[in-house]
């Protein structure tokens, strides 16, 4: 009796594993860049040193300026 109730048990823990669990998304890897810098990470600009959003900056030359200012000074 004890081993038919271990026996549906360990089916029913099969079953839960293999088709019913869920398996853990990337959505971490999908949301970085090359670089490894992240959407809404902040960066510092490299001209005035103001602080920005990735999404919201402007990358020239491999640096990441605040705006179309900073990337003429930097020129």
């Amino acid at each position: 009796m004890i081993l038919k109730v271990l026996l549906v048990l360990g089916v029913i823990g099969i079953v839960y594993f293999m088709f019913i669990k869920k398996k853990p998304t990337n959505s971490e890897n999908n949301s970085k860049r090359k670089d490894g810098v992240r959407a809404n990470d902040m960066l510092e600009c490299s001209t005035c040193g103001v602080y920005t959003e990735v999404s919201e900056s402007i990358l020239s030359n491999a640096k990441y300026y605040c705006s179309k200012e900073c990337v003429d000074k930097a020129k």
